[in-house]
């Protein structure tokens, strides 16, 4: 997609591939994406289709058996998978770069109490905490400075107190298992925004929670995403989901990004064909559902072209040849497809 130059973060033909024992899938195919400053960017697609590699890759945690084959991910116009190692480690992940994982229950230690994995998290992460102040192993073993940790700990009491937990010393002494699973979320989301980032992955952060519980969280992240003026990656198969909470929404299928959209522009004049199956296959009162015919594709022997062509009625020879060129079509609307839906039907 189009990479304008006041773009937070511009992933521009990324390709990631992981070794199997059947065989080298190509779990990204040259992935382009932007976020701007404080924009909430939903990422959507079906399981399996690269949205979680995508989030690891920008964070920099991809699994060993992962290897980078192409690409960039520039980053305040750093290419972060060019930079040091320590210096991800140091100055971006967890400070620049946070994240909110999908399953509040696991994201904790169960055996020490909540303020202390806060202020250990703000010890190391603290937005007042110098570049490389206690570095190395004999860092990790030196002293939390007092002054910075009474200011620490007066940013925490503020930001609980944003997500809805007021009391910090009662908080602060209890076990992980004496909060219900929205009250961990809304931790988890207090320990995303502490740092000040300038970006907030958040991996389908709902989806272990109640249908009530979902909205409230999803509310409460995207008012203080726009108060803090952080961006956002919200990553998500619930389409619903995606419509509550982000400004732009961009598709992936397979490994690939296939359209990018305004969130009322998306849901109102969707162009992609696999775009309008996915809105149709939503559950509508007094429709049927429709399906998506055919299967995903295997990552490790995918469809030449568009890897979306032996499920779309509309593919053509061009389509299983070569993949789509970037179409704008105005207002930020984007896709790639040689045939696309002019006049789609509104979700």
């Amino acid at each position: 997609m189009a990479l304008p130059g006041d773009n937070l973060l511009e992933v521009e033909d990324l390709r990631v591939s992981f070794a199997t024992e059947s065989g080298v899938a190509k779990v990204l195919d040259g992935v382009n994406l932007t976020i701007r400053p404080g924009e909430i960017m939903g990422l959507v697609g079906e399981s399996g289709c690269g949205k979680t590699t995508l989030a690891n890759a920008i964070l920099g945690i991809l699994a060993r058996n992962a290897r980078h084959e192409a690409g960039t991910i520039r980053f305040g116009g750093e290419d972060l998978l060019a930079m040091p190692r320590r210096r991800i480690e140091d100055e971006v992940r967890g400070r620049r770069i946070t994240f909110i994982p999908q399953d509040p229950y696991g994201s904790f230690n169960p055996l020490f109490p909540i303020g202390t994995q806060t202020m250990e998290v703000m010890k190391w992460k603290s937005p007042h905490r110098a570049a490389g102040e206690g570095r190395g192993v004999a860092g990790f073993f030196s002293r939390y400075p007092r002054a910075r940790r009474r200011s620490d700990a007066a940013a925490v009491s503020q930001m609980l107190r944003a997500v809805q937990i007021p009391d910090r010393d009662a908080a602060f002494v209890k076990l992980p298992h004496e909060f219900s699973g929205g009250q961990r979320q809304r931790l988890m989301i207090a320990l995303a925004l502490l740092p000040q980032p300038q970006l907030v992955i958040a991996d389908e952060p709902t989806t272990a929670l109640d249908v009530t519980i979902q909205v409230q969280i999803l509310k409460l992240l995207k008012q203080l995403a726009k108060k803090s003026g952080v961006s956002v990656l919200f990553t998500t198969h619930d389409l619903g989901t995606a419509y509550e909470i982000c400004d732009r929404i961009t598709v992936m299928y397979a490994g690939q990004e296939v359209e990018t959209a305004p969130v009322d522009d998306f849901f109102r004049r969707p162009h992609h064909p696999y775009t309008v199956r996915l809105l149709e296959s939503l559950p509508r009162p007094g429709r049927e559902l429709r399906e998506i015919g055919g299967e995903i594709p295997g990552l490790i022997s995918p469809p030449a072209g568009c890897r979306f062509h032996p499920r779309c009625a509309r593919a053509t020879d061009v389509c299983r040849a070569e993949r789509p060129p970037v179409a704008a079509l105005g207002g930020g609307h984007e896709v790639r497809c040689y045939h696309p839906i002019a006049e789609a039907t509104p979700a």
